[in-house]
C-alpha cells in the first residue's frame, strides 16, 4: 500500500508499504480523510526520535475487514477511533484508561503505524460508528476536538473565569470553541492580526498577546506549541491562577520557572480526550470545523501536503487517499 514513513527524521512516501496484518480483535481500517496536526509536524523535527514508521492520528474511515467474526458487523461502518491502545492488565489501565499505560502504544507516535496511508488496524474496542450525514470533514476533527474536550474533564472552568488561549491555531482554536459552549468568558491571543481573524469569525473575542500585561487572566491555555508562547502564558497567569499546556515540541525549553512557585501557579498538562462527546457536538451542529480547513491533498502528494502544512498561519491541512 502507499504511506507516508518517518524514519531518522526523513520523511518517504513509498509505494511498497506492508498492508496491516490483523492481530485478535483488530479491525482493518481503509482511510477516507487523515488531517496533519502539530505533533505530525514535531514528530518530523525529532518528537520521538526512536520513531519509525507511519505517521497520522486523526482520521475518518470505512472498516473493510475484522480479524474476528464477532466483530463482522463493523464492516462497512464509517469510523473514527480513539489512538492510545493500553496493555488493558495493568493498574493504570483498569483505572484510569489506557492514555497513561506504561505499556502503551499510540497510533502515528509511539510503536504503532498511523494513518497517513491507504489503510491502518485499530482493535474494535478503539472504534466508535461516525453519525450518518456527518461529513468527512467534519469527522476527521473528531480526535482533535476531543483533545480540547480534555481541558473540561480535568478542571472546572468557571464561566466568570477571565480566560485566554495563547495560540489561535489548530488546537488553540478547538480549545477556546469547547470552552465558549460552556459560557466562559474566552479571550484568543495570538502574535499576528491576521491569525485572529478565524477566531473573531466564530465570535470569540480577540487581542494581541502583548497587548496584554502581565497577570491579566485567571485561567490560560498554552497551545503555541513553541517555547514563547510558554513564556508568555506564563506571565498572562495571575497568582494562584491556573495554567494548561496543550502543546507538545522537539527540544527542550529554557524558561524562567520561578513565578510558578511564588504565584503558586496550578499547572496542568494536558493530552488527549473524550470521543464520544466530541462526536455528539460536532453531529449536533454546535461546532462546524469546516472553516479551519487551508488545503486538502492526494496521499501521493503527502509530503507536499506537510510542507503547506507547516507555513505560518495555516490551520488544518487533509490528506485523502
Amino acid at each position: 500500500m502507499r504511506a507516508l514513513y518517518l524514519a531518522d527524521g526523513q520523511l518517504t512516501y513509498r509505494t511498497d508499504y506492508e498492508k496491516p496484518v490483523l492481530q485478535a480483535g483488530e479491525a482493518l481500517i481503509r482511510i477516507q480523510l487523515a488531517g496533519i496536526c502539530s505533533t505530525d509536524l514535531e514528530m518530523a523535527k525529532g518528537y520521538v526520535p526512536e520513531f519509525r514508521g507511519v505517521l497520522g492520528h486523526e482520521f475518518v474511515g470505512i472498516v473493510v475487514a475484522a480479524a474476528d467474526s464477532a466483530d463482522a458487523d463493523w464492516v462497512g461502518r464509517r469510523v473514527v477511533g480513539t489512538i492510545n491502545l493500553g496493555c488493558g492488565r495493568c493498574a493504570v489501565c483498569l483505572s484510569d484508561g489506557p492514555e497513561h499505560c506504561p505499556h502503551r502504544t499510540v497510533l502515528g507516535i509511539h510503536d504503532r503505524d498511523g494513518v497517513f496511508a491507504d489503510y491502518t488496524a485499530l482493535p474494535v474496542g478503539n472504534l466508535l460508528p461516525v453519525p450518518d450525514g456527518m461529513p468527512d470533514e467534519t469527522a476527521v476533527f473528531t480526535e482533535p476536538f476531543a483533545a480540547a474536550l480534555r481541558i473540561r474533564e480535568q478542571v472546572a472552568v468557571r464561566p466568570t473565569a477571565k480566560t485566554a488561549v495563547v495560540g489561535p491555531g489548530r488546537l488553540g482554536l478547538l480549545v477556546g470553541l469547547s470552552l465558549s459552549l460552556s459560557g466562559t468568558d474566552v479571550t484568543m491571543l495570538g502574535r499576528r492580526a491576521s491569525s485572529l481573524e478565524l477566531p473573531a469569525q466564530y465570535g470569540l473575542k480577540t487581542g494581541l498577546v502583548d497587548d496584554f500585561a502581565d497577570d491579566s487572566f485567571d485561567f490560560v491555555v498554552e497551545a503555541t506549541g513553541n517555547e514563547a508562547g510558554f513564556a508568555q502564558s506564563l506571565q498572562l497567569v495571575r497568582p494562584l491562577g491556573t495554567l494548561i499546556l496543550k502543546s507538545t515540541f522537539a527540544g527542550n525549553a529554557n524558561i524562567n520557572l520561578t513565578k510558578l512557585v511564588v504565584a503558586e501557579i496550578n499547572v496542568i498538562g494536558s493530552r488527549c480526550g473524550p470521543f464520544a462527546p466530541a462526536l455528539r457536538v460536532l453531529a449536533a451542529g454546535r461546532l462546524d470545523p469546516r472553516p479551519f480547513i487551508d488545503g486538502e491533498y492526494p496521499l501521493d502528494d503527502a509530503l507536499a501536503a506537510f510542507e503547506h502544512a507547516a507555513r505560518p498561519g495555516v490551520r488544518k491541512i487533509l490528506i485523502r487517499p
